[in-house]
């Protein structure tokens, strides 16, 4: 085993334990600051691979993360990441109402996003509609990430390797897209307005702008960075891809329930409670 090949598999090793833990450790960058995106996702394939092999993990989809522009200033990440999302971390509530053990995860945070489930692959160079085509479905979601590193402070790389801060992932009832609504969902996408609540109070709102300029955009981005890495294989039919979070992720504790309003885009809300 060659040196980097080594550190690869010491780094996944550190972050699996962190994992199965629900532990922080400190970031990877403090201890190599050379560390980069590219490397993290060799991490990221050696973390996924182990999973799959050792522990018959499934992938169902993926997670795209940091695709909000607003937030970046506010973690120090300035560009979209991504990672799989697992048939035992994603969970269906189509009556709109899920619960969700909170022990599970380390320094949680909510994200409300819209999800995609895909029936073609997504085109690299298309447009909102040229994405809708490709999809059977969107639906409201909450993503729950978790931060390995203290205090949430990383880099783009530490995140990315670090299974792209991925905890768990909750699928609303989903609105079949179809010719009819196709057009109006497309328009829908970037202008609609998400309002994030705790309770009864409004924590945060967000517009689908946000996203990469729209949600269904964030599923080009990937199409197009996954092109680059051939390692990993491109978007199929079938997967469920989360597009990000349109708001500010907020952190949860036990004995809150959350839920959204997605407005205009006339995705039933989501209500999510923490145990």
């Amino acid at each position: 085993m060659d040196p980097v090949t080594s550190d690869i598999a010491a780094i996944a090793s550190r972050l699996i334990a962190a994992y199965d833990g629900v532990t922080q450790i400190a970031p990877i960058t403090a201890d190599d600051p050379s560390f980069d995106v590219k490397t993290a996702y060799q991490v990221l394939r050696e973390i996924e691979a182990r999973r799959r092999i050792t522990q018959g993990w499934q992938p169902v989809g993926r997670k795209i993360g940091f695709t909000n522009r607003t937030i970046w200033p506010r973690y120090g990440v300035f560009q979209p990441m991504w990672a799989h999302v697992w048939q035992h971390t994603v969970h269906f509530a189509p009556a709109g109402r899920a619960t969700i053990p909170i022990a599970d995860f380390v320094e949680p945070r909510i994200e409300p996003e819209v999800v995609f489930k895909l029936k073609a692959p997504v085109p690299v160079d298309g447009d909102a509609l040229a994405v809708l085509a490709c999809v059977e479905w969107i639906a409201p979601g909450f993503e729950i990430v978790q931060s390995h590193f203290p205090g949430w402070k990383f880099t783009a790389a530490d995140c990315t390797a670090a299974f792209g801060l991925h905890g768990a992932l909750v699928v609303g009832k989903p609105l079949r897209v179809t010719r009819a609504n196709l057009g109006a969902i497309a328009a829908a996408l970037p202008a609609f307005t998400l309002t994030l609540k705790c309770g009864e109070r409004v924590i945060d709102t967000g517009v689908g702008a946000n996203v990469l300029d729209s949600p269904a955009l964030a599923l080009v981005h990937l199409a197009r960075l996954l092109v680059t890495q051939p390692q990993f294989p491109p978007l199929a039919a079938g997967e469920v891809v989360t597009t990000g979070t349109v708001t500010d992720a907020w952190p949860v504790a036990a004995g809150e329930t959350w839920s959204s309003d997605y407005g205009a885009l006339g995705l039933a809300g989501l209500a999510l409670s923490f145990g």
